[in-house]
């Protein structure tokens, strides 16, 4: 049984110093535009659960990858995370006016602000991953930037963007929610499970995170998709509603609550069974792996 307090104070304690971690990264406004830095400082210190990061970083510490390593890995995903909300909350896109609570980026600046916030935050993720402080070895360096540009591009989240507005008004089966889903929000997990293996040069249980990756990143839809339905949006910090407003399927649709919570529990049981091989050193990974179905917001 998961313990909502511990896994809360490992989440905030984690997200604390992470978030200074990614201010940091961000290149000075010295030789470019003090505006351009200053709204992508707001858009970490609004804050986020940070749960790629710290899925990383804890996956890491399985394989002994070094703290460094590990975060700055950790930061180039969530920067591609951070990019695509940007573009998300785009009047084009889902067109919302509040993330987390607070002023969407195009909300707080203006809509050329947050393109170029989205741009520059994406370009930065890989930036980081070139860079030698990543791994001093040039060839996990390139196998990082491969996966991080196969997660995030036409073969990952853009390409599940793109077919999440094409569901708007249109019939899906459950295999194409699943595949939708599958590249939309599960592709960056992915990334977040197996970069410590390429880290670590543990290329024999890439297989194995694949596959509690893709577990866990359904698993996550489905909450998120059961919190737009029954979710406390003054909680959540973002309008609910939205799917079933733009006429969009998605697996709560299809398959019911009742089902969807059901099936997001096997999703979840499937994960817990891979970490448990880790013995103590998983105790983390496992609260927080049951802590994607528990959550409110």
């Amino acid at each position: 049984m998961i313990d909502k307090d511990h896994t809360q104070k490992l989440l905030s304690t984690f997200s604390e110093k992470f978030d200074k971690n990614l201010v940091e990264l961000i290149p000075s406004a010295r030789n470019t535009s003090k505006h351009l830095h200053k709204a992508m400082s707001y858009v970490i210190e609004v804050g986020g659960k940070r749960l790629r990061p710290i899925f990383l970083t804890e996956i890491s510490k399985l394989f002994g990858v070094k703290s460094e390593n590990a975060l700055r890995a950790a930061a180039s995903v969530e920067f591609i995370h951070c990019y695509s909300l940007v573009h998300d909350d785009l009047p084009a896109m889902d067109n919302d006016d509040l993330r987390r609570g607070n002023p969407t980026c195009h909300k707080m600046y203006d809509e050329a602000t947050a393109v170029l916030v989205g741009d520059a935050f994406q370009t930065l993720a890989f930036q980081i991953l070139a860079d030698k402080k990543t791994h001093n070895d040039p060839k996990k360096r390139i196998m990082l930037i491969n996966e991080l540009a196969k997660s995030s591009g036409c073969q990952g989240m853009v390409g599940g963007q793109m077919l999440d507005l094409e569901a708007e008004k249109k019939k899906l089966n459950l295999k194409q929610i699943y595949n939708l889903q599958r590249l939309k929000t599960g592709e960056l997990f992915r990334f977040s499970c197996v970069s410590p293996c390429i880290l670590a040069g543990k290329k024999q249980e890439m297989r194995i995170f694949e596959e509690f990756s893709s577990n866990l990143g359904l698993a996550f839809q489905i909450k998120d998709d059961l919190l737009d339905v029954e979710g406390d949006e003054k909680e959540i910090g973002k309008k609910t509603q939205k799917d079933s407003s733009l006429g969009k399927q998605t697996l709560i649709s299809l398959l019911g609550k009742k089902n969807a919570k059901q099936k997001s529990k096997e999703l979840i049981e499937k994960s817990l069974k891979i970490l448990k091989k880790f013995g103590k050193k998983a105790d983390n990974l496992i609260d927080l792996t049951e802590f994607i179905i528990s959550r409110s917001k």
